[in-house]
């Protein structure tokens, strides 16, 4: 009866490599479909804006803005419209925007290139916005091309 024993003792159970071979294939299906599921089902994002095309270029007519502390700023700016602007846009609101911003302003502020970089980012989103009707984008940017402070 010793044979017995040893035998049983050194064969391993039937059936056992076959049962973890399964429980790994279901667990390879199950997460091939959860991923799957994911996704075909995932929640669509919403669609980026599309770039607006560049339209025609309105340049505007210098301005002198009143800084602080008794100096001046001598500005010169472009607008760059899109193509769903009917036509070359007024520059009239983009220049009230502008003066109303650097109203005032240090010049050592306007001075420095971080200083000058920030303004005209401001200056940028406050002229899109104003030229902005129906979420149709009249002017998609603002080039300054006389800035002298003096």
């Amino acid at each position: 009866m010793a044979k017995d024993e040893k035998t049983t003792e050194e064969t391993p159970a039937k059936g056992g490599k076959k049962k973890l071979i399964m429980i790994i294939a279901i667990a390879v299906v199950l997460l091939g479909g959860g991923a799957g599921g994911y996704l075909m089902f995932k929640p669509k994002t919403a669609a980026a804006e599309p770039a607006p095309t560049p339209g025609v270029v309105s340049v505007l007519d210098a301005i002198t803005i009143n800084l602080a502390d008794g100096h001046y700023l001598k500005l010169k700016m472009t607008l760059q419209a899109t193509t769903d602007a009917a036509e070359a846009p007024d520059g009239s609101k983009a220049l009230d925007i502008a003066i109303e911003q650097f109203s005032n302003v240090s010049e050592d502020t306007l001075l420095t290139t971080e200083g000058r970089e920030a303004a005209k980012k401001k200056l940028v989103e406050a002229v899109v916005k104003a030229y902005t009707e129906d979420k149709k984008k009249e002017v998609m940017d603002v080039y300054f091309t006389t800035f002298v402070i003096q």
